[in-house]
């Protein structure tokens, strides 16, 4: 039985699905503080994940002269917001983000409230579109937006530090507090912003880099001699960097650590 709180707005009916991680913003200011930052950066085709009760589609579809689509898998959502903005009809994608195939043939921009259950998920999406996003414009628990955004030596450095600023610049912007959502959530968010890059690092082989920095911060407290050891001959893990823990690597360290793997 799937388990929500109904909802009335504009005299329509939906519930809020806890399964789906719904916790839709409904304070204006925020929301027009997102787009005001989604502006900063000019774009043509705009994509909008997760648009739920309508509180940011609003102002997008304010936006002059752009493509905008959105995606949305929740059946009742989609319904709700073809009935409350009849321009949307033929704009939805009826689909999970994380399934969904690339919605545009030409360079986009995201942006969305992202649920807090697939957020890191949908981090490695954007990762997997690296060549088609532009920027992306998200909201996330605050936990984990730190950890995007983190930098080497910090305890938030990480997995998803790494791989992120790899391809893109990442900027934490501002927080939003609980109350700001309906209903509210028992943890803060945080909204970012992601730069594409390209690929700086000149890095050939993602999953090879990505099993790389999984495994040196799958014992983050240790010298990276131990984790390493199976990939590296045994004369090139006598060099200085092995005696270092993961999350005083940069990025361009862990670049250099692919390039003499086996």
């Amino acid at each position: 039985m799937k388990t929500g709180i109904f909802v009335l707005i504009l005299d329509r009916m939906y519930t809020l699905k806890k399964s789906l991680g719904q916790h839709f913003l409904k304070d204006e200011t925020v929301c027009a503080s997102i787009v005001e930052t989604l502006q900063a950066n000019p774009f043509t085709r705009l994509l909008e994940v997760g648009p739920g009760g309508g509180a940011l589609t609003s102002h997008l579809l304010k936006i002059k002269e752009i493509d905008f689509k959105a995606i949305e898998i929740d059946r009742e959502k989609v319904i709700y917001l073809e009935n409350r903005f009849p321009e949307i009809k033929g704009r939805l994608i009826e689909a999970s983000i994380l399934d969904a195939e690339l919605p545009f043939s030409e360079p986009f921009t995201m942006i969305g409230n992202f649920p807090y259950n697939i957020s890191t998920q949908i981090v490695f999406k954007v990762i997997d579109w690296r060549d088609s996003v532009e920027v992306m414009v998200g909201m996330f628990q605050k936990e984990v937006a730190i950890r995007i955004c983190a930098l080497p030596g910090s305890k938030d450095y990480g997995i998803l530090s790494v791989i992120t600023q790899a391809f893109f610049k990442a900027e934490y912007l501002f927080d939003v507090s609980e109350g700001c959502f309906d209903p509210p959530p028992k943890v803060k968010s945080g909204v970012i912003r992601l730069t594409g890059i390209g690929n700086p690092f000149e890095i050939k082989n993602f999953k090879k880099f990505l099993m790389l920095v999984k495994t040196a911060f799958g014992q983050r407290r240790k010298q990276l001699r131990n984790p390493l050891k199976p990939y590296f001959k045994k004369e090139i893990l006598q060099e200085e960097i092995f005696t270092k823990r993961a999350e005083q690597l940069s990025v361009q360290d862990f670049v250099n650590l692919l390039n003499k793997m086996q």
